[in-house]
Protein backbone atom coordinates (compact mmCIF):
# COMPACT_ATOMS: atom_id res chain seq x y z
CA UNK A 1 0.00 0.00 0.00
CA UNK A 2 1.69 3.01 -1.24
CA UNK A 3 1.51 6.46 0.45
CA UNK A 4 -0.55 8.57 -1.59
CA UNK A 5 -3.91 5.25 -1.13
CA UNK A 6 -2.97 5.34 2.81
CA UNK A 7 -3.50 9.01 2.62
CA UNK A 8 -7.04 9.16 0.07
CA UNK A 9 -8.01 6.41 2.18
CA UNK A 10 -7.87 6.62 6.05
CA UNK A 11 -5.93 10.16 6.29
CA UNK A 12 -8.31 12.27 4.40
CA UNK A 13 -11.39 10.60 5.78
CA UNK A 14 -10.86 10.70 9.18
CA UNK A 15 -9.01 14.15 8.81
CA UNK A 16 -12.32 15.44 7.21
CA UNK A 17 -14.69 13.47 9.78
CA UNK A 18 -12.51 14.83 12.47
CA UNK A 19 -12.76 18.69 11.58
CA UNK A 20 -16.42 18.07 11.44
CA UNK A 21 -16.85 16.34 14.74
CA UNK A 22 -15.06 20.03 16.06
CA UNK A 23 -17.39 21.74 13.97
CA UNK A 24 -20.18 19.99 15.72
CA UNK A 25 -18.91 20.45 18.68
CA UNK A 26 -18.29 24.01 18.67
CA UNK A 27 -21.82 24.82 17.24
CA UNK A 28 -23.55 22.79 20.07
CA UNK A 29 -21.57 24.29 22.61
CA UNK A 30 -22.61 27.85 21.16
CA UNK A 31 -26.67 26.64 20.74
CA UNK A 32 -26.65 24.60 24.04
CA UNK A 33 -24.75 28.35 25.91
CA UNK A 34 -27.75 30.34 23.83
CA UNK A 35 -30.35 27.39 25.03
CA UNK A 36 -29.26 28.11 28.28
CA UNK A 37 -29.70 31.74 28.83
CA UNK A 38 -33.12 31.74 27.52
CA UNK A 39 -34.47 29.15 29.56
CA UNK A 40 -32.98 31.42 32.43
CA UNK A 41 -34.57 34.60 31.35
CA UNK A 42 -38.18 33.04 30.60
CA UNK A 43 -37.67 31.09 34.73
CA UNK A 44 -36.24 34.88 35.89
CA UNK A 45 -39.44 36.96 34.18
CA UNK A 46 -41.76 33.76 35.70
CA UNK A 47 -39.92 34.22 38.97
CA UNK A 48 -38.89 31.03 39.81
CA UNK A 49 -36.63 30.64 42.64
CA UNK A 50 -32.94 31.38 41.98
CA UNK A 51 -31.91 28.35 43.41
CA UNK A 52 -34.44 26.44 41.46
CA UNK A 53 -32.82 28.09 38.16
CA UNK A 54 -29.50 27.11 38.92
CA UNK A 55 -30.29 23.38 39.44
CA UNK A 56 -32.54 23.03 36.19
CA UNK A 57 -29.94 24.93 33.86
CA UNK A 58 -27.20 22.53 35.52
CA UNK A 59 -28.97 19.60 34.60
CA UNK A 60 -30.38 20.46 31.55
CA UNK A 61 -26.94 21.61 30.20
CA UNK A 62 -25.40 18.41 31.47
CA UNK A 63 -27.90 16.60 29.90
CA UNK A 64 -27.65 18.27 26.18
CA UNK A 65 -23.70 17.51 25.92
CA UNK A 66 -24.15 14.46 27.01
CA UNK A 67 -26.29 14.38 23.80
CA UNK A 68 -23.61 15.97 22.14
CA UNK A 69 -21.05 13.90 22.51
CA UNK A 70 -22.78 10.63 21.71
CA UNK A 71 -23.87 12.23 18.60
CA UNK A 72 -20.25 13.38 17.41
CA UNK A 73 -18.63 9.95 18.60
CA UNK A 74 -22.15 8.38 16.51
CA UNK A 75 -20.58 10.90 13.56
CA UNK A 76 -16.99 9.20 14.04
CA UNK A 77 -18.06 6.25 13.70
CA UNK A 78 -18.19 4.32 16.92
CA UNK A 79 -21.11 2.28 18.26
CA UNK A 80 -22.68 3.92 21.07
CA UNK A 81 -25.19 1.37 21.30
CA UNK A 82 -23.60 0.32 24.23
CA UNK A 83 -22.72 3.45 25.47
CA UNK A 84 -26.18 4.82 25.50
CA UNK A 85 -26.62 0.85 27.07
CA UNK A 86 -24.22 1.50 30.05
CA UNK A 87 -25.28 5.43 30.88
CA UNK A 88 -28.29 3.88 31.15
CA UNK A 89 -27.76 1.26 33.67
CA UNK A 90 -25.49 3.68 35.80
CA UNK A 91 -28.66 5.94 35.81
CA UNK A 92 -30.65 2.95 37.44
CA UNK A 93 -28.02 1.96 39.93
CA UNK A 94 -27.75 5.47 41.15
CA UNK A 95 -31.34 6.68 40.98
CA UNK A 96 -31.63 3.02 43.05
CA UNK A 97 -28.90 3.96 45.55
CA UNK A 98 -30.14 7.58 46.07
CA UNK A 99 -33.79 6.84 46.14
CA UNK A 100 -34.37 8.59 49.66
CA UNK A 101 -32.22 11.46 48.57
CA UNK A 102 -34.30 11.51 45.22
CA UNK A 103 -37.26 11.87 47.02
CA UNK A 104 -36.11 14.66 49.00
CA UNK A 105 -34.79 16.55 45.67
CA UNK A 106 -38.08 15.99 43.92
CA UNK A 107 -39.63 17.19 46.40
CA UNK A 108 -37.64 20.11 47.00
CA UNK A 109 -38.09 21.26 43.20
CA UNK A 110 -41.95 20.87 43.88
CA UNK A 111 -41.69 23.10 47.40
CA UNK A 112 -39.87 25.88 44.85
CA UNK A 113 -42.51 26.00 42.83
CA UNK A 114 -45.37 26.08 44.95
CA UNK A 115 -43.81 27.92 47.24
CA UNK A 116 -46.36 27.01 50.48
CA UNK A 117 -43.92 29.70 52.28
CA UNK A 118 -40.88 31.77 52.06
CA UNK A 119 -37.25 31.89 53.85
CA UNK A 120 -38.50 34.02 57.10
CA UNK A 121 -42.29 32.37 57.47
CA UNK A 122 -43.17 31.52 60.81
CA UNK A 123 -44.45 27.96 60.09
CA UNK A 124 -45.69 24.73 61.86
CA UNK A 125 -44.87 21.36 60.24
CA UNK A 126 -44.07 17.68 61.58
CA UNK A 127 -44.93 19.00 64.80
CA UNK A 128 -41.94 22.00 64.77
CA UNK A 129 -42.40 25.59 65.04
CA UNK A 130 -39.94 28.05 63.91
CA UNK A 131 -38.81 30.91 61.19
CA UNK A 132 -37.55 29.37 57.85
CA UNK A 133 -34.16 29.91 57.82
CA UNK A 134 -33.40 28.24 54.24
CA UNK A 135 -34.73 26.19 51.62
CA UNK A 136 -32.50 24.25 49.84
CA UNK A 137 -32.93 21.22 47.14
CA UNK A 138 -32.69 18.54 50.14
CA UNK A 139 -33.77 20.29 53.29
CA UNK A 140 -35.44 22.95 55.11
CA UNK A 141 -34.12 24.43 58.50
CA UNK A 142 -35.89 26.30 60.94
CA UNK A 143 -35.09 28.32 63.39
CA UNK A 144 -37.34 27.96 66.54
CA UNK A 145 -38.54 30.22 69.33
CA UNK A 146 -35.45 29.18 72.30
CA UNK A 147 -32.94 29.24 69.23
CA UNK A 148 -32.95 26.02 68.00
CA UNK A 149 -32.22 24.70 64.47
CA UNK A 150 -34.47 21.72 63.38
CA UNK A 151 -33.57 20.17 59.72
CA UNK A 152 -36.69 18.65 58.10
CA UNK A 153 -36.33 16.39 54.89
CA UNK A 154 -38.23 17.86 52.14
CA UNK A 155 -39.63 14.47 51.40
CA UNK A 156 -40.98 14.85 55.21
CA UNK A 157 -42.31 18.52 54.67
CA UNK A 158 -44.01 17.98 51.49
CA UNK A 159 -46.28 15.16 52.53
CA UNK A 160 -47.07 16.50 56.07
CA UNK A 161 -49.80 18.85 56.82
CA UNK A 162 -47.93 22.15 57.12
CA UNK A 163 -49.40 25.76 58.82
CA UNK A 164 -47.92 29.09 57.54
CA UNK A 165 -48.63 31.21 60.37
CA UNK A 166 -47.54 34.38 58.22
CA UNK A 167 -49.08 34.19 54.71
CA UNK A 168 -52.19 36.23 55.86
CA UNK A 169 -51.90 40.13 57.01
CA UNK A 170 -53.92 39.57 59.79
CA UNK A 171 -54.61 36.82 62.39
CA UNK A 172 -57.30 36.15 65.44
CA UNK A 173 -56.83 35.76 68.96
CA UNK A 174 -59.26 33.03 70.55
CA UNK A 175 -59.67 33.45 74.62
CA UNK A 176 -62.01 31.50 76.79
CA UNK A 177 -62.40 32.98 80.20
CA UNK A 178 -64.86 31.00 82.77
CA UNK A 179 -65.82 33.18 85.48
CA UNK A 180 -67.37 31.61 89.17
CA UNK A 181 -71.45 31.46 89.10
CA UNK A 182 -71.59 33.72 91.89
CA UNK A 183 -69.53 36.70 89.69
CA UNK A 184 -71.31 39.63 88.15
CA UNK A 185 -71.65 37.81 84.37
CA UNK A 186 -72.98 41.80 83.06
CA UNK A 187 -69.62 43.18 84.71
CA UNK A 188 -67.33 40.59 83.40
CA UNK A 189 -68.38 40.69 80.07
CA UNK A 190 -68.50 45.11 79.86
CA UNK A 191 -64.99 44.69 81.76
CA UNK A 192 -63.80 42.13 78.47
CA UNK A 193 -65.54 44.75 76.03
CA UNK A 194 -63.42 47.57 77.45
CA UNK A 195 -59.75 45.64 77.86
CA UNK A 196 -60.19 45.16 74.09
CA UNK A 197 -61.67 49.05 73.23
CA UNK A 198 -58.39 50.23 75.09
CA UNK A 199 -55.78 47.86 73.19
CA UNK A 200 -54.91 50.10 70.39
CA UNK A 201 -53.38 47.12 68.49
CA UNK A 202 -57.19 45.45 68.55
CA UNK A 203 -58.39 45.91 65.03
CA UNK A 204 -62.16 47.30 64.61
CA UNK A 205 -62.66 45.83 60.97
CA UNK A 206 -63.58 42.14 62.20
CA UNK A 207 -64.95 43.95 64.94
CA UNK A 208 -64.32 41.98 68.30
CA UNK A 209 -66.47 39.19 69.72
CA UNK A 210 -66.95 38.93 73.42
CA UNK A 211 -70.28 36.57 73.80
CA UNK A 212 -71.21 33.75 76.58
CA UNK A 213 -70.30 30.54 75.43
CA UNK A 214 -70.67 27.66 77.57
CA UNK A 215 -72.25 27.27 80.91
CA UNK A 216 -69.46 24.73 82.14
CA UNK A 217 -69.82 22.51 85.40
CA UNK A 218 -68.00 25.15 87.68
CA UNK A 219 -68.14 28.31 85.74
CA UNK A 220 -69.54 30.68 83.35
CA UNK A 221 -67.51 30.75 80.23
CA UNK A 222 -66.57 33.86 77.73
CA UNK A 223 -65.41 33.16 74.38
CA UNK A 224 -63.18 36.45 72.88
CA UNK A 225 -62.01 36.73 69.68
CA UNK A 226 -59.85 39.98 68.68
CA UNK A 227 -58.29 40.21 65.08
CA UNK A 228 -54.94 41.95 65.13
CA UNK A 229 -52.05 42.48 62.58
CA UNK A 230 -49.94 39.11 62.71
CA UNK A 231 -47.12 40.68 63.89
CA UNK A 232 -48.70 41.75 66.71
CA UNK A 233 -50.27 38.42 67.64
CA UNK A 234 -48.16 37.07 70.49
CA UNK A 235 -48.02 40.17 72.09
CA UNK A 236 -51.46 41.58 72.43
CA UNK A 237 -52.48 37.85 73.35
CA UNK A 238 -50.29 37.66 76.64
CA UNK A 239 -51.02 41.55 77.58
CA UNK A 240 -54.82 40.88 77.62
CA UNK A 241 -54.76 37.69 79.15
CA UNK A 242 -52.75 39.64 81.77
CA UNK A 243 -54.74 42.58 82.07
CA UNK A 244 -57.95 40.25 82.13
CA UNK A 245 -56.65 38.94 85.40
CA UNK A 246 -55.99 41.80 86.98
CA UNK A 247 -59.16 43.58 86.24
CA UNK A 248 -61.18 40.73 87.28
CA UNK A 249 -59.29 41.02 90.97
CA UNK A 250 -59.81 44.38 91.10
CA UNK A 251 -63.63 44.45 90.57
CA UNK A 252 -63.99 40.91 92.39
CA UNK A 253 -64.69 38.82 89.78
CA UNK A 254 -63.76 35.07 90.32
CA UNK A 255 -62.16 33.07 88.21
CA UNK A 256 -62.50 29.17 89.41
CA UNK A 257 -60.07 26.76 90.02
CA UNK A 258 -60.11 23.40 90.67
CA UNK A 259 -60.34 22.14 94.25
CA UNK A 260 -61.45 19.27 96.37
CA UNK A 261 -63.64 19.41 99.61
CA UNK A 262 -62.39 16.37 101.93
CA UNK A 263 -65.38 14.96 104.35
CA UNK A 264 -64.68 13.16 107.25
CA UNK A 265 -67.16 11.01 109.30
CA UNK A 266 -67.41 11.27 112.43
CA UNK A 267 -67.97 7.26 114.51
CA UNK A 268 -68.51 6.17 117.77
CA UNK A 269 -68.22 9.58 119.54
CA UNK A 270 -71.48 9.65 121.26
CA UNK A 271 -72.45 12.40 123.23
CA UNK A 272 -70.04 14.76 121.24
CA UNK A 273 -71.87 17.40 119.60
CA UNK A 274 -70.91 16.59 115.63
CA UNK A 275 -73.75 16.45 113.15
CA UNK A 276 -71.50 13.53 111.06
CA UNK A 277 -69.97 15.93 108.59
CA UNK A 278 -67.55 18.07 109.06
CA UNK A 279 -66.40 20.55 105.89
CA UNK A 280 -62.49 21.26 105.87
Amino acid sequence: MDFEHLVSTYVVPYSINIALAVVIFIIGKVAIGWLERVVKTVMEKMKVQPILIGFVTSVGRALLYVILVVAILGHLGFDTTSLVAILAAASLAVGLALKDSLNNFASGVMLIITQPFKVGDFVEVSGQMGVVEKVSLLNCELRTGDNRQVVIPNGQLYKSSLINYSTKPTRRIDLVFGIHYDSDLRLAKTLLQDLIEQEERALKDPAPLVVVSELADSSVNFTVRIWVNTADYWPVRFDYIERVKLTFDENNIVIPFPQMDLHLQAEGLAGVGLSGYQKV
